[in-house]
Order: C-alpha cells, then sequence, then structure tokens
C-alpha cells in the first residue's frame, strides 16, 4: 500500500519546518542554493512567497505529515519556473513525483522551467 499524498495551502506554520529543510545539510550539499539565516528565511517567505499574488505554493503532505513544498513563480523574463523542496525522511519514496503529478493539475501555466543539479552522486 502506498503512502497518501497530498497538497494543501500552505500555512505559517509550516515555515518552521521548511526552515528545518533547508538547513538539512545532505539537502544543501545536492542543491545549488545556500540557506537562509532565520529572519531572512522568515521574511522571503512571508512577502515573497505566500505574500506575492504571482506565486502558487503547496505544501505537500505524505500520510498527513508535512514533507515539504512545491511552488511556481515568474522570474523577471516572463519564464514561469518549478521548483519543490522534500524533507530528507522524504527522499526516494515517490513523494515528489506524485506531488508534482498533482501541482501540475493545479498550475496551468505552461511551458514551466526548472533549474536543476546535475551530477550530484546519492552518497
Amino acid at each position: 500500500m502506498g503512502l497518501d499524498v497530498r497538497l494543501r495551502d500552505v500555512v505559517e506554520a509550516d515555515l518552521e519546518v521548511f526552515y528545518e529543510q533547508e538547513h538539512d545539510e545532505e539537502a544543501v550539499r545536492r542543491s545549488k542554493f545556500v540557506p537562509r539565516e532565520r529572519s531572512r528565511f522568515m521574511t522571503h517567505w512571508k512577502t515573497q512567497v505566500l505574500g506575492h499574488p504571482d506565486v502558487f505554493v503547496q505544501a505537500i503532505l505524505a500520510d498527513d505529515v508535512l514533507a515539504g513544498s512545491v511552488v511556481a513563480w515568474t522570474e523577471d523574463d516572463g519564464r514561469r519556473f518549478l521548483g519543490y523542496w522534500l524533507g530528507r525522511a522524504f527522499w526516494g519514496r515517490g513523494i515528489g513525483t506524485a506531488a508534482l503529478r498533482f501541482f501540475l493539475a493545479a498550475e496551468v501555466a505552461r511551458p514551466l522551467y526548472a533549474d536543476p543539479v546535475v551530477g550530484m552522486s546519492a552518497r
């Protein structure tokens, strides 16, 4: 029996979990993202993600546990990007794939762009 993966709106209480996920050493190693200090992180999420009308963000739940987030935003050049972040405990279990499937059904903009990190090994 598989995991129950769902999406829901992000609430401010989710930000603590997202902050911890962003600071996981292995996640940082595998991404090209530099983690932000707490006040910068919270300000970014509250103003540039949750408070921005162009951003579509959803929390990812796996068996009712907050697993991460998936987001779409538009860059200054007009391209719409897609990104997601999962906590390490949720990697390699098909959660990201299921979440993206649900997200893409709701996010109607096309094309969508991504900026993946290539060549990272799963040590």
